[in-house]
């Protein structure tokens, strides 16, 4: 692949992470030698630059917004006085260094430098179980996840699932969706009891529900993608276990977008979805379970509510200097603030920011 033209600045960061994913793919980083553990390399079919250092990440489209802005943001490498973009001084952070720069200079192996970042982040785009087996093959260096390792590959040994590296970088809580035509209908709740039932099979039409005032409609019931993190959380946290079977499901979508579509476009559709793909056409409905109601905009963040679940990037057989670098930015709570809040999710409390933070690799 040769090396694409210069993109206007502007038109990378306002794109979120569509420029980043096409790219990804496009350049392999090692895992291993030649070259230390997160020294990326490239081979000369795939890039004219063979000097070139990158970090690839892949995997759920739930974490996606989130490192795909960041990606975003660290390779346009900002200088110090942008506030848009960077602004340390008002996370307390004192320095006059550009983004990319800034932290990747906490560790010795970069010369960090210049204008342009010490080593590009590429981002694509699947799902949990797909960018944790790249990950394990060595193919990415981060695989994004909205589920546990152990959910998502549960036939690894404890030895295997020893190797993965977990760093939490955010808290999604899914909500339970329906079309507009069921919404305006008078379905405003559900009970999880109700829920459960309708993607085990058991109601199959909205008249079945006390609060339904329209004509008798079949249930669309939507499904994420089997090997998704957020069908393993949905299935775990709601039905009790993560290979709970759903057979009233009648489709299954592997991404977030594509799930929210089907819900745009038809009259008749539930579904669960990642916080930061909702809509005005895809509304939400009140959650009632063990008593107690979860809604969107008050109480969903609540450890209480079963469809809360944490955000993962993974790291295998050990955390790169490269890596934790990249992290480091999420992590902190100029990261948190910058591409977990915006993308719709709930920051890390202070107190897990400091413990993942401890998880890294010491700086220099």
């Amino acid at each position: 692949m040769r090396e694409r033209p210069s993109v206007d600045r502007r038109t990378i960061l306002l794109g979120g992470g569509t420029a980043i994913a096409s790219l990804a793919g496009c350049v392999s980083t090692s895992k291993t030698p030649p070259g230390s553990r997160g020294e990326a390399t490239t081979t000369s079919e795939e890039s004219d630059d063979s000097s070139s250092t990158q970090l690839k990440a892949g995997g759920s489209s739930t974490v996606y917004p989130i490192t795909s802005k960041a990606a975003s943001v660290w390779n346009s490498n900002p200088p110090a006085d942008d506030e848009e973009y960077w602004g340390p001084s008002k996370y307390g952070i004192d320095t006059d260094e550009r983004l990319a720069n800034y932290w990747a200079s906490k560790y010795e192996s970069f010369d960090a430098e210049g204008s342009s970042p010490p080593f590009k982040v590429t981002v694509g785009l699947s799902h949990s179980g797909t960018g944790l087996e790249k990950l394990k093959n060595g193919l990415i260096d981060i695989g994004n996840a909205s589920a546990p390792v152990d959910a998502e590959l549960p036939d690894l040994s404890d030895e295997e699932l020893d190797k993965f590296e977990n760093h939490v970088v955010g808290v999604d809580a899914q909500p339970i969706v329906v079309s507009k035509e069921i919404y305006e209908a008078g379905v405003e709740k559900l009970t999880a009891e109700q829920v459960r039932k309708i993607y085990q099979g058991e109601i199959e039409n909205w008249s079945e529900i006390d609060a339904y005032t329209g004509d008798d409609k079949e249930i669309q019931a939507i499904g994420r993608a089997e090997g998704s993190g957020t069908d393993t959380a949905f299935r775990a946290n709601m039905l009790g276990d993560p290979d709970a079977p759903m057979s009233g499901v009648d489709v299954r979508k592997g991404q977030n977008q594509q799930v929210k579509t089907i819900v745009a476009q038809s009259n008749n559709a539930i579904a669960y979805m990642a916080l930061a793909f909702l809509t005005s056409e895809t509304p939400t409905v009140k959650l009632s379970f063990d008593g107690k109601v979860y809604e969107r905009g008050k109480n969903l963040s609540e450890k209480g509510y079963p469809l809360s679940r944490d955000l993962h990037c993974y790291t295998y057989d050990g955390t790169s200097e490269m890596e934790a670098a990249y992290l480091r930015m999420l992590i902190n709570e100029f990261g948190q603030e910058n591409f977990v809040k915006p993308s719709g999710y709930s920051m890390l409390t202070e107190k897990r920011r400091k413990n993942q933070l401890e998880k890294l690799p010491d700086t220099k």
